[in-house]
């Protein structure tokens, strides 16, 4: 008598006690863990300072966004764990079962690795210093770390207060990037740096500057409505020129009155937001004017030199104007000016740095790099605690949690073995880039790991392994507990996803 045939959309367990999908959602999930894989491969070549250059996913926007810094290290973990969950899937183990284990491979490997930091004072310059250089190292600016890695810490440090702070803001420290120069040329500014020019050249510098901010026009004004004015004779011009006149040198008269000799003008889209007219007043009134403000930048200036915007000219009062030491347009070597207004007497916690550089990509890469550094002092003063660098963390990770796998039964036991070891991709790959060799440089570290040696890392720079404290290279455990935390549930989240429906 022949046996009842199994239905084909169920389980087949061939006598093994193995689980076996049905056939369209291992085919999603291998399809996922391949374009998952795909992408981690294509970065892998971009980490370390001997790495390519960098390239953004979903994945390391957000490590982007809670740490600023380990954006390739998250997605290679996530591609090696990707990786370990095909391999697993393979052996018939369910989804759930490897979903489930990450998480508690996760949630003890954020304890080794709070465990394995050490408490940092924001007070401790020196300490900072390293961790913004550590960033600063697989940059293409990387050789201009000593100038930019200052720049960065005093940044921060000036727009918090370090006993109470909890987090930075980073609108609070404002990107200036101006073409022209070199890196070298950078500098951090305490106060506000404007890239328009001064209007009226003829008042470039003022002392005890008296600053307002206006959000309406120096020009005539226009009817609601579209219309045509038709002047028949030339008694009829000279009244609307008059009229123009009269209008436009009362409006200069009442900004006079209140004391104002700098005036920045937000840019309008309707009409002219200075006519000439409204210069020419200005300019025999001794009246610094920068225009085209523009709207994104109002509230820092005004945190900055606490003024506040003023959209009428009846609200143009002394107590909405901000004073500063001195305004000046400055000359920088034949590349252009900028407006800088600095000791500013009730100012802000704002500072801004002025980046500059020979052509756009110098900038860009500069901007970005300095971005990194500050996100790094951010992280420090969000979570006060150091890890090494340099594959030391990934590698005393894999220990520990292959340690614990033993601790678990069955297949959980596997699961988080698996994890574990795809763990040591960080290290791996460091070596590749720096053009040793993988395997016997992660051998040898899981080695002085197994002895104890918990700082134990890749050195980049003497081709070896050491002591990483030893050599400096740290950075902030939020950015490696960060970038474990994300890389797992991003895998777990594909684990989840077994069809895809096609949509237009």
């Amino acid at each position: 008598m022949a046996a009842p045939k199994m239905p084909s959309g169920g389980m087949k367990n061939k006598g093994r006690g193995a689980y076996v999908d049905r056939d369209k959602p291992a085919q999603i999930r291998f399809s996922n863990i391949s374009a998952g894989k795909a992408v981690a491969e294509c970065i892998r070549t971009s980490l370390g300072p001997k790495g390519m250059d960098k390239m953004m996913v979903e994945l390391s926007k957000a490590q982007d966004i809670e740490a600023g810094d380990g954006t390739t290290s998250v997605v290679v973990i996530a591609g090696a764990l990707l990786d370990a969950c095909g391999k697993l899937l393979q052996k018939g183990i369910h989804p759930t079962t490897i979903s489930e284990s990450f998480q508690k491979a996760v949630d003890k490997g954020v304890e080794v690795l709070t465990g394995m930091s050490q408490p940092v004072l924001l007070s401790d310059r020196e300490t900072l210093l390293n961790s913004a250089t550590t960033s600063l190292c697989s940059k293409v600016v990387s050789q201009y770390s000593s100038l930019l890695a200052p720049m960065s810490v005093d940044a921060v440090m000036r727009v918090i207060d370090p006993a109470t702070a909890t987090g930075v803001d980073l609108h609070d420290i404002h990107i200036v990037k101006k073409l022209g120069g070199t890196i070298d040329d950078c500098e951090l500014v305490d106060g506000l740096v404007l890239t328009q020019k001064v209007v009226n050249s003829s008042v470039s510098r003022v002392e005890k500057a008296k600053i307002a901010l206006i959000q309406f026009c120096l020009s005539p004004p226009k009817t609601d409505m579209d219309n045509q004015i038709v002047v028949s004779d030339y008694a009829q011009m000279d009244r609307v020129l008059r009229e123009e006149r009269a209008y436009i040198l009362n409006l200069v008269k009442q900004i006079k009155k209140a004391g104002c000799n700098v005036l920045l003008i937000q840019k309008s889209i309707l009409r002219d937001a200075l006519s000439d007219l409204a210069l020419h007043f200005l300019n025999k009134m001794k009246i610094m004017v920068v225009k085209e403000i523009e709207r994104e930048d109002i509230e820092f200036i005004c945190k900055t030199i606490g003024t506040k915007p003023i959209a009428h000219i009846d609200q143009f009062l002394p107590e909405m104007m901000g004073t500063a030491e001195l305004a000046e347009e400055v000359s920088l070597d034949g590349s252009g000016k900028l407006v800088k207004i600095t000791g500013c007497t009730s100012p802000g916690k704002t500072v801004s740095i002025v980046v500059r550089g020979s052509n756009k990509l110098v900038i860009e890469e500069a901007e970005r790099s300095i971005h990194d550094a500050l996100c790094v002092i951010r992280c420090l003063v969000k979570k006060r605690a150091l890890i090494a660098g340099g594959g030391a963390p990934e590698i005393e990770l894999a220990l520990r949690l292959a340690e614990y796998s033993r601790t678990l039964p069955g297949m959980e036991a596997y699961c988080v073995r698996a994890y574990a070891d795809a763990l040591e991709v960080v290290p791996s790959t460091l070596a590749e880039n720096a053009g040793l060799n993988p395997i016997s440089t992660v051998t040898e570290l899981r080695n002085r790991h197994a002895q104890g040696e918990k700082t134990a890392g890749i050195n980049v720079r003497k081709g070896g392994i050491s002591n990483i404290l030893e050599e400096l290279v740290v950075q902030p455990l939020l950015v490696s507990v960060s970038a474990l935390t994300l890389a797992t549930e991003t895998v777990r989240s594909i684990l989840k996803i077994d069809d895809v429906v096609n949509t237009r």
